[in-house]
């Protein structure tokens, strides 16, 4: 297992300038993202593509200095193809970040969620083959794969719409692809910031909702660097998935606050005891990197020699990764991924 992947060994894009565009730009993993590209690279524009005015404020009073003169603040939904088709004139690439990802929230508000994940994802490749985007790179979740809740078949669905992209560019248009990671330590909405806020308010004891419960973890900066690897090496059709540890729940809890008690609050609706990232029916389409799985297509786009990747083995017929079996997190791992940057 790949533990130390600050810097993937992947090479990344050379995005000098080149005209980026990213949907849920105002989002966690979108300002990360802007950040790293900002520092490693001279783009020509920057578009940050969001629907929340007051995020686009906030981001332009932090991203200020003279390296963000490149940067654009495009006002919209993916739910709205012509605004999506507006903003990608003239884009090289795009990463699609935009989401409904509250589990609890697209179990009570299904047509809100279908509708930002869905067709919101359908509406980005459209937009994407109509203005002649060059590559294009959709962030996924764990939740995808073998989904339980609508959120993580609303997911699914949009990675199916993403790969299908490839068969209508032809190899002649865009090339899409797919990046599957798990929770975000430290993100909005992640475990970690609730416990904190919980300690910070004098908790007695942390709630946890069943202590079999284990995820898979990875930081902003490792997201990124993976989104970026894989932007690099993709031929368009693979879905890509880092090779990443999990850890119980119990135990994040027990690093934040070691004298502090827990209490079972059982599961949440739509939730899981343990995630999945590859399931044993994805075995078959599966390559196995250095530092990263690469699910193939099962169908072919051109040629399927695209994606002999240098050093790529297929996994065993049996093969799965899952939170459940994956290797576990040390205690100085997960003290040392808390401590790490959060935006």
């Amino acid at each position: 297992m790949h533990n130390d992947f600050d810097q993937f060994d992947a090479p990344w894009p050379d995005l000098d300038g080149k005209t980026i565009l990213v949907t849920g730009g105002t989002g966690s993993f979108g300002r990360a993202f802007i950040r790293v590209v900002l520092e490693k690279f001279s783009p020509k524009r920057l578009v940050v593509f969001s629907r929340d005015e007051l995020k686009q404020y906030e981001m332009e009073q932090e991203f200020s200095g003279p390296e963000s003169l490149s940067m654009r603040y495009f006002i919209g939904d993916v739910r709205d193809l012509g605004r999506l088709e507006m903003a990608m004139q003239n884009v090289d690439v795009v990463i699609h970040a935009a989401a409904l990802k509250h589990v609890p929230a697209a179990e009570y508000n299904p047509f809100e969620c279908v509708h930002t994940n869905v067709i919101g994802a359908e509406n980005v490749v459209k937009a994407a083959l109509r203005c002649g985007v060059d590559r294009v790179v959709a962030l996924s979740t764990d939740k995808a794969a073998s989904p339980l809740n609508l959120y993580g078949a609303s997911k699914l669905a949009s990675d199916k719409i993403f790969i299908g992209g490839n068969y209508l560019s032809a190899g002649k248009g865009p090339r899409f692809s797919v990046v599957r990671y798990g929770n975000v330590l430290g993100s909005r909405g992640s475990v970690v910031p609730y416990f904190e806020k919980l300690l910070a308010e004098g908790a007695d004891y942390l709630p946890i909702t069943d202590e079999r419960m284990t995820r898979f973890w990875i930081t902003l900066r490792q997201g990124v660097n993976f989104v970026l690897s894989s932007l690099e090496m993709m031929h368009g059709g693979e879905i890509f998935v880092p090779k990443i540890p999990s850890t119980k729940i119990t135990d994040i809890a027990r690093v934040i606050a070691p004298d502090l008690p827990t209490k079972v609050i059982g599961i949440r609706p739509g939730e899981k005891l343990h995630e999945i990232m590859i399931t044993t029916d994805d075995a078959r389409n599966t390559l196995s990197l250095k530092d990263r799985y690469a699910i193939t297509p099962s169908l072919t786009f051109w040629h399927p020699e695209i994606h002999n990747f240098e050093g790529a083995e297929a996994v065993a017929d049996d093969f799965s990764f899952s939170s459940e079996t994956s290797e576990r997190l040390a205690d100085e791992q997960i003290t040392q991924m808390l401590a790490a940057p959060r935006k």
